[in-house]
């Protein structure tokens, strides 16, 4: 089945409001897409991610307005780092409801219309956390690894019916979640000698969704400066 064009494509962005979510929307609209960001008080589109009734309402309202979804990135994601032996329950849970169940739930929803148009491109932003652990990183880490499983189960799920699933892990990347952390200290330890543009994750994401990436499904595409080398 042909791919519609991409100006029938409705691309729905979690955590599309700032750093690499707002890159990635603002990459997509250049590239011709209907762009609808969901962010938890911002964008289009609000929600909570990790509320499964939430996000009903939300994909509810976007079908309503702009059509069905048929480009899904779950990039929405949360931090609460602390050592695994002092880490309250409430901050594992948080990050894994919002990173990983997050995902899931509009995953689920998003299938939906990707199923009835027999086509569809879901992009999960993971981290290169999810190989290359910090400390004190445990709910991070573990809901950006489980992301990268998640991504490769629904590729093998899906992929008869011309619906793609796959993954990007960016290494550092110059946000304001890392704005207070030593650049150049960081970039010592990257091949490339520099911290990375969110523009750079935009730009792997928007391959992922193209038609040049039709035969692409399950994949993981660092964005790191070769950082996990």
């Amino acid at each position: 089945m042909s791919a519609p064009e991409a100006d029938a494509k409705v691309a729905l962005v979690t955590g599309g409001t700032r750093g690499i979510g707002a890159s990635i929307a603002e990459r997509l609209k250049a590239d011709g897409y209907k762009v609808v960001t969901l962010g938890r008080t911002g964008g289009d589109v609000q929600a909570d991610v990790s509320d499964a009734a939430a996000v009903d309402a939300a994909f509810a309202q976007v079908r309503e307005q702009h059509g069905p979804v048929l480009i899904l990135v779950n990039n929405a994601g949360i931090t609460r780092d602390g050592l695994s032996i002092r880490m309250p329950d409430a901050d594992w849970a948080d990050v894994i409801d919002t990173n990983l169940t997050g995902a899931f739930n509009c995953t689920k929803r998003g299938l939906e219309d990707m199923l009835k148009a027999r086509w569809g491109r879901i992009v999960n932003v993971s981290s290169i956390t999810a190989t290359r652990v910090n400390s004190g990183q445990a709910n991070y880490a573990a809901s950006k690894a489980g992301l990268l499983a998640y991504t490769r189960v629904v590729a093998k799920e899906m992929g008869k019916r011309n619906i793609t699933a796959n993954a990007v892990t960016p290494g550092f990347i110059e946000t304001d979640m890392t704005a207070e952390l030593p650049k150049d200290e960081i970039a010592r330890h990257i091949p490339a000698a520099r911290v990375g543009k969110p523009e750079e994750v935009a730009a792997a994401v928007a391959f992922l969704v193209s038609d040049d990436a039709s035969y692409v499904n399950g994949a993981t595409l660092a964005v790191d400066g070769g950082l996990a080398v």
